[in-house]
């Protein structure tokens, strides 16, 4: 990112504030970056002042910046956007992650500019998370370069041909770090129904989740090919995986159901 290039934030809250500082981890000039809150939190009002950015309550006046970063819920956007648009000049890209907010409904607050839509997800805040991105054909190249290389301080960005693509990226990744961490629910609650104590039980999960998802991270490895690593025939695990691929109630068709209801959930608050 280039020094002269400006960010107007909008939101810092769970994943404004990870992509914040995911931009002051990564060497983005903190001056170039205006973040507007009015409740952010003790830790991200430190973060913004040790990197020398400004905090403001109220939509500044006398600024049009290079991107406009909307990190907003999706029920907030239409209250914000009216006050945001006289933000917006020729040069500037507007990148939203809520789900459901379509350009469409952005072009007609914010007027009809270059606009990307993102899906990150909550991992962010630790600098493993995914993003995927559409950008409308007013965005060139520059700007999406420059809307990569922000959103990319979190992990890998996946751009996709379709604007409807977003809402199955947010059923898959956006929405899928509160399915993984269920599975530890559940993992751990089945321990502790056949006897284990609830907090060993629940560490046992826990870290087993955790470490095969840096496991995965790592490989280069199929996940399938992991999965029958770990499966001895006749053994343990392949008794597991018996009950968990059973094909009307294992956990396919189940995750085939609940993909399709987070999508649905998506198109459904986009219109």
């Amino acid at each position: 990112m280039a020094a002269s290039d400006t960010v107007l934030l909008v939101g810092a809250g769970n994943m404004g504030g990870a992509l914040l500082t995911g931009w002051f981890r990564s060497g983005i000039p903190g001056a170039s970056v205006t973040v507007l809150d009015p409740s952010a939190a003790p830790r991200i009002q430190s973060a913004i002042a040790d990197a020398g950015s400004t905090l403001v309550t109220h939509v500044p006046q006398d600024l049009s910046p290079d991107v406009l970063f909307l990190a907003l819920k999706p029920q907030m956007m239409g209250s914000a956007l009216p006050a945001l648009a006289k933000l917006v000049g020729p040069q500037t890209v507007v990148v939203s992650v809520a789900a459901g907010t379509t350009i469409a409904s952005l072009s007609e607050a914010l007027g009809n500019g270059a606009t990307v839509r993102a899906m990150p997800n909550t991992p962010a805040m630790v600098g493993r998370g995914i993003t995927g991105a559409f950008a409308n054909d007013k965005v060139t190249a520059e700007q999406r370069d420059l809307v990569h290389r922000l959103l990319k301080v979190s992990g890998p960005v996946e751009w996709v041909e379709s604007e409807t693509d977003i809402d199955l990226v947010t059923a898959v990744s956006g929405s899928g770090p509160a399915y993984v961490f269920y599975l530890v629910e559940c993992m751990a609650e089945a321990g502790r129904k056949l006897g284990l104590p609830a907090d060993l039980a629940m560490r046992l999960a826990r870290e087993t989740v955790a470490g095969a998802g840096e496991l995965l991270h790592q490989s280069s490895d199929a996940a399938a090919d992991l999965r029958r690593n770990v499966t001895s025939p006749g053994g343990t695990t392949a008794a597991a995986l018996a009950v968990l691929t059973e094909p009307h109630d294992g956990m396919q068709p189940l995750f085939d159901r609940a993909i399709a209801a987070a999508r649905e959930r998506a198109e459904e608050l986009s219109r």
